[in-house]
């Protein structure tokens, strides 16, 4: 019997290579006052932004452009929203990577309010934000967060005491998302990886996630084919080609909308405290940790016999992908799977993907990273012995 789910909102999407086009007849139909977020000087560098400030010019546009170089914090947020509330801004654009992203969400969530984010994060405020905003238009310059299709942005205050925590309401979903290839050809290979890497895990996570439905599923599964054959190449020998940058777009894409409808698990789960502790992009802590976290799940499952079963034909279905195979047998479950597990071992030190230790973070880190962490919707319950063996392996 099929379970009853609920699927959230997603934005108005256009994608595909050259549709940075259309941003212009977008922000029009929004107003004439725009207010443009991005990310430190790649936008700049790849000659994008001037492009993009002729065509805003040739149309009468008033424009502003803030910088947000980093993962944004509330100090960030709160500077930027206090500064443009007066300024009756029309429509803000985030165009950047997963942070840039965020932010430009959170500055749109920020502006009507007379207030500090910090009071409307989860786990953090004790209020509850109204959903009023700035029209929002998300244009990704990278593969990987998804958040260009989801209603939550992600706010880190980083340090001992520091957190990842989100502002989420329905309406923050973007109004548009913009997900054009052409943007991410010039983003470099480390990058790529741990952004790739990220949405790998989110589709996974996802697919596998007790939360999942048969709709996230057949989302979740379709991104997975496009990422499979594209990650390793756009890092390597066909970082240029575009049909290779469309296929991981669209994998982040598809990784955001089943985020935001299943769920994710232990990976995410530590990716929190890694991220509020440690200065460390969220991307590469998703990238170290997949291979090891996926094989703990893996073997978890099978210890669970006739029980672990459901869970462990995902994983093993994945393997099979990979291995060219559309249909399995039950005998095979503890085949596939680890062929899954082999797989993202090789992607881990084939994109040279950093430990957790290159950031600083030490064994005796472990326990206080493992006490905040949560399994949210992982396939299997994994004990504090399982979850520190997991981060362990990857110092």
């Amino acid at each position: 019997m099929m379970l009853p789910f609920h699927f959230a909102r997603i934005p108005n999407i256009i994608f595909g290579a050259g549709t940075l086009a259309e941003l212009y007849k977008l922000i029009s139909q929004l107003g004439n006052k725009v207010l443009l977020v991005i990310g430190g000087s790649s936008l700049k560098d790849s000659g994008k932004l001037d492009e993009i400030e002729r065509n805003l010019q040739d149309k009468n546009l008033t424009y502003w452009i803030v910088s947000v170089p980093s993962e944004p914090s509330p100090e960030i947020i709160d500077t930027h929203a206090q500064e443009f509330r007066e300024k009756e801004v029309d429509v803000v654009v985030g165009i950047g990577g997963g942070s840039v992203t965020d932010a430009g969400k959170a500055i749109s969530a920020m502006i009507p309010q007379e207030d500090s984010i910090t009071n409307y994060l989860e786990g953090v405020g004790t209020k509850t934000h109204n959903g009023e905003k700035i029209p929002y238009i998300a244009v990704p310059t990278t593969s990987g967060t998804g958040s260009e299709a989801t209603k939550n942005a992600v706010i880190s205050e980083i340090g001992p005491d520091g957190f990842k925590k989100s502002l989420r309401h329905d309406n923050l979903v973007p109004d548009y998302a913009l997900v054009d290839a052409e943007l991410m050809i010039s983003c470099p290979p480390d990058i790529t990886a741990a952004c790739g890497m990220d949405a790998f895990t989110q589709l996974l996570e996802a697919y596998t996630s007790t939360a999942a439905s048969p709709m996230t599923d057949a989302l979740a599964i379709s991104g997975l084919k496009y990422m499979k054959n594209n990650i390793v190449p756009a890092c390597t020998d066909k970082a240029n080609n575009i049909n290779v940058r469309i296929a991981l777009a669209y994998g982040s894409l598809l990784s955001g909308i089943c985020l935001a409808n299943a769920g994710l698990g232990i990976i995410h789960g530590l990716a929190s405290p890694i991220g509020g502790f440690f200065d460390i992009p969220h991307g590469v802590v998703c990238g170290t940790l997949l291979a090891a976290a996926t094989k703990m799940n893996v073997e978890k499952l099978k210890a669970q016999g006739p029980k672990g079963m459901l869970g462990l034909k995902k994983y093993a279905d994945v393997g099979a992908m990979f291995a060219g195979k559309e249909a399995i047998f039950e005998k095979d479950l503890i085949k596939y799977s680890t062929i899954l597990v082999d797989t993202l071992e090789v992607w881990t030190d084939t994109l040279h993907i950093d430990p957790l230790g290159i950031y600083g973070i030490t064994a005796k880190d472990v326990n206080k990273i493992v006490d905040h962490a949560s399994l949210k919707n992982n396939p299997v319950p994994l004990g504090k012995e399982d979850i520190k063996k997991i981060v362990l392996s990857r110092l």
